[in-house]
């Protein structure tokens, strides 16, 4: 197994030589210390059916199924598909997901740890994700910010991107807004976190989950710091060239592995988009934070 840096990259690093189904313990280790050193790592030439990927992601931690049914895989629920494609007449998962910046679950009390993402079908031209290490970023803030968000938390909802989903059809809004609450009532987190395993502050917000800032007191903050942070980290750049956004690409056979702690990351979408599948695994380390 040989891991090096991705050429010209901001971040990550590629793992050539692993193989999912006979790599050894020792192996696993060395990935997953990678994935908390490095933020993304790119596994290359996999090759695995659903069980076989989620096994993968057991042995780096507790897999966790997400809590709405229409992302499920049909035959391993803790997959969650991503597809703009239509099979014998029938829509497995949701499309068109992740347009926005956000870190995964993060509007839930345990956020997940790692992500793995494992492309099935891959567009020819317009493919990868956008990310922003919330770590790094943090580190540039100029020391005002940095002073004003101390001791403050975050509110984290869903309720800007909820998706409607089948069974809400016909439903009465307010009967769907009330279930959403009650589901996923809006959690706090701190503003900056410390990573439980490279002890890197990282600033916890993103610009589709993170409604509001309150102090020690609960007191809410007005906008502007908010809108500061959000403006600072890259995150209202729509031509994502500001200096904290990295673009990950992949190929046919490429795993992604990330860092869910420190990372942002807002998929590729295009107006026409191409067809695309990709299945993710998401697991907790057994670490708070």
């Amino acid at each position: 197994m040989e891991i090096r840096p991705q050429d010209g990259k901001k971040l990550g690093v590629v793992v050539s030589g692993f193989d999912a189904k006979t790599s050894s313990d020792e192996d696993v280790e060395l990935v997953k210390k990678s994935v908390y050193s490095d933020k993304i790592v790119v596994l290359k030439n996999q090759h695995m059916g659903p069980q076989e990927f989620l096994e993968l992601g057991r042995r780096f931690g507790e897999p966790e199924t997400y809590y709405q049914p229409m992302y499920h895989h049909p035959e391993v629920p803790e997959i969650f598909v991503s597809s703009n494609v239509v099979e014998n007449g029938k829509r497995v998962g949701v499309p068109q997901t992740g347009k926005f910046w956000h870190s995964d679950y993060s509007f839930m009390p345990l956020p997940f740890a790692l992500t793995f993402i494992y492309p099935q079908v891959v567009p020819k031209k317009n493919r990868g994700t956008y990310f922003i290490d919330m770590g790094k970023a943090y580190e540039k803030l100029p020391e005002d910010l940095k002073s004003a968000m101390a001791g403050t938390r975050a509110r984290h909802s869903v309720r800007r991107y909820f998706k409607i989903r089948p069974s809400d059809v016909y439903r009465p809004l307010a009967e769907v807004i009330a279930e959403m609450e009650e589901e996923t009532p809006d959690v706090f987190h701190p503003t900056v976190v410390t990573h439980p395993v490279t002890g890197e502050e990282i600033l916890y917000i993103s610009a589709a989950v993170v409604q509001d800032l309150i102090d020690a007191d609960d007191r809410p903050l007005e906008d502007g710091l908010l809108q500061q942070l959000l403006a600072q980290t890259g995150q209202f750049d729509t031509t994502f060239e500001h200096e904290n956004i990295h673009l990950q690409t992949f190929e046919e056979g490429d795993l992604l592995i990330w860092d869910n702690r420190s990372l942002i990351h807002r998929a590729l979408h295009t107006a026409q988009p191409e067809p695309a599948v990709s299945f993710r695994v998401t697991v907790q380390d057994g670490r708070r934070w």
